[in-house]
């Protein structure tokens, strides 16, 4: 009877494992998506507010003297960057002010003392900034399709760059919060790296466009590949071979994710 329940005992005990780490992981993306949704007036509003200034502004106005781009439109040219660009912001400015900010108010101690693994914790965080990221996406998309005719070609595709972009940002967020040791160690990236990678992949312009020595140099710009790539899954078509974004995103997605857990596992700049 002894030998017959010990192997049910032992299976049992995953079990309970994967449910606690479930309530856990549960209950980091709880906390994640209410303190977003708190302040949605900081958080989910702006981006909003800043896509459609932009369409009236770069497309009805400006899009109009500039005509048409990559065969479509000006204003519907723009709309895919104008999308990925509030993905990766929201989804970078998600994970890093609220990881950072446990981290100064020694959550994070509790957290690691938690009977739950160190990816589950890094799971939680980027769950939630992903889900930031696509409400927001799917605010911005809401006001583009008011503003602008046009429909999404592979919505599959779409929804696969939207959620692994939001994925790459959030990390990247995260490894920035773990490193920072002050408000203005999380502005430093956002303003010096991520500001002219997007400005300069591709957002507003195409890089058939530029001069060849120039649209070399964009090549080297990972951003440009995600938004073209988003481009392709919403308009059908791109500059740059749609497999190649998809590519360089799983790698970097799987390099900072690798080094995320690193970084915890170490407990660089959080533990004492």
């Amino acid at each position: 009877m002894t030998a017959f329940n010990e192997p049910a005992y032992a299976s049992g005990v995953p079990a309970q494992r994967r449910l606690r780490w479930w309530g856990a992981f549960r209950t980091l993306v709880t906390k994640e998506v209410r303190r977003f949704l708190r302040i949605w007036a900081q958080t989910l509003l702006p981006p909003v507010i800043t896509t459609t200034l932009y369409l009236m502004i770069f497309g009805h106005l400006i899009g109009r003297r500039i005509g048409p781009m990559g065969g479509h439109e000006y204003i519907a040219f723009i709309v895919p960057g104008l999308v990925m660009l509030s993905v990766i912001t929201n989804a970078y400015g998600n994970v890093v002010s609220s990881f950072f900010a446990a981290k100064m108010q020694g959550f994070v101690q509790e957290l690691l003392v938690a009977p739950i693994p160190n990816w589950l914790i890094l799971a939680g965080y980027v769950a939630g900034s992903v889900v930031r990221a696509l409400l927001t996406a799917v605010l911005v998309s809401a006001v583009a399709f008011a503003l602008v005719d046009f429909s999404i070609a592979h919505l599959g595709l779409t929804l696969l760059f939207a959620v692994i972009t939001a994925v790459l940002f959030a990390l990247a967020g995260f490894i920035n919060a773990v490193f920072a040791n002050s408000f203005d160690h999380i502005s430093i990236v956002p303003t010096f790296v991520l500001t002219p990678l997007t400005y300069l992949g591709g957002v507003f312009y195409s890089v058939d466009l530029l001069p060849p020595l120039w649209r070399t140099l964009s090549l080297a710009n990972p951003v440009l590949y995600l938004v073209d790539g988003f481009r392709y899954a919403i308009l059908g078509s791109s500059d740059i071979p749609v497999l190649n974004g998809l590519a360089l995103l799983l790698v970097l997605t799987t390099a900072l994710g690798g080094w995320a857990l690193w970084l915890m596992q170490r407990g660089v700049g959080i533990k004492a």
